[in-house]
């Protein structure tokens, strides 16, 4: 397991530097400039290029960039006062991950239930509700349901905040809105994975026993359901997050995404790096958390250090 941990430990190291590399030198791609304010005069432009080093060749750049990233420096903004990025991270991403926690937990727990239920009762009514309802939710995009929920909820019936980020009550309708997609991810999958365990021969064999539905699919089928949706868990918690920059918009939350975004039409390189080489971090991270689980409910994954058997 030591060694498996290790070998996964290298691959997340040589990965961040590849992207970190790769973000650096598509940055220098962007056309325009941070500083494009009209009332700069040719003077004042050279100093700002002077003073954040962008008068300076790209090699050179790229080298005090690295050298500052691994001591945790993802430089300051050209936008925001010369604040630090991580600054700005710091501050913007607890809506973000408060959002992405939240429809996370809720779209998996419903996902799964409704994927067993399907598969339990596969071919009825309650089976037929559950794949229109997973189709539904792959096909219409989360911003359209967060019209909505403003509407209907907010509008309509005024049961809760349609914008902005004060109280947990401010969280319900963009969690929503953003779990949807995860609910009907979720229970195809498990509804896909499950049938087909219930008609293997261990499950015939734990039928003949005497074992009841319930104890069939949580003791048997459950954890061997579990390893290919977990393939799903990681990147999907990180697609949550940086998916919300639209559903961060339409709820005025003041989230990373939105602050993502808004540092794209600046051409604030530092923030767009910073927030990109954070998600990076993060997506990494979670993979690496999977495969550890991986390793612990299939022993033979870990045996064959992550190859195919």
């Amino acid at each position: 397991m030591v060694k498996y941990i290790a070998t996964r430990l290298g691959y997340m190291i040589v990965t961040f530097l590849v992207i970190s590399t790769l973000t650096f030198f598509l940055m220098q791609t962007l056309p325009g400039s941070p500083f494009n304010d009209l009332k700069l005069t040719t003077d004042q432009k050279k100093i700002l290029y002077e003073r954040y080093d962008l008068d300076k060749p790209i090699p050179i750049r790229y080298v005090k960039y690295m050298t500052n990233l691994v001591q945790g420096d993802l430089g300051k903004s050209f936008q925001f006062e010369n604040r630090p990025v991580t600054t700005i991270i710091g501050e913007r991403i607890g809506p973000s991950a408060v959002l992405g926690a939240q429809a996370l937990v809720v779209g998996v727990t419903i996902g799964l239930l409704l994927g067993m239920i399907g598969a339990l009762k596969h071919n009825t009514p309650w089976d037929y509700g559950s794949m229109i309802f997973s189709v539904l939710g792959v096909s219409i995009p989360s911003f359209v349901f967060a019209g909505m929920l403003q509407y209907w909820f907010g509008v309509r019936l005024e049961w809760l905040p349609i914008a902005f980020w004060d109280s947990f009550k401010h969280t319900i309708l963009p969690t929503i809105s953003m779990s949807v997609f995860v609910i009907a991810t979720m229970a195809r999958f498990m509804r896909t994975e499950m049938i087909d365990i219930l008609g293997q021969d261990y499950m015939s064999t734990a039928r003949a026993k005497g074992l009841g539905n319930m104890a069939i699919l949580f003791r048997h089928g459950l954890r061997n359901a579990m390893i290919p949706i977990l393939t799903l868990l990681g990147p999907m918690a990180i697609g949550l997050m940086t998916g919300s920059l639209v559903i961060e918009r339409i709820f005025s939350i003041p989230g990373l995404g939105e602050q993502f975004t808004k540092s794209i039409m600046t051409n604030d390189y530092p923030v767009i790096m910073g927030t990109t080489l954070f998600y990076s971090f993060l997506f990494i991270a979670i993979i690496f958390v999977v495969d550890i689980l991986y390793g612990l409910i299939d022993p033979r994954i870990r045996l064959t250090g992550g190859k195919q058997l």
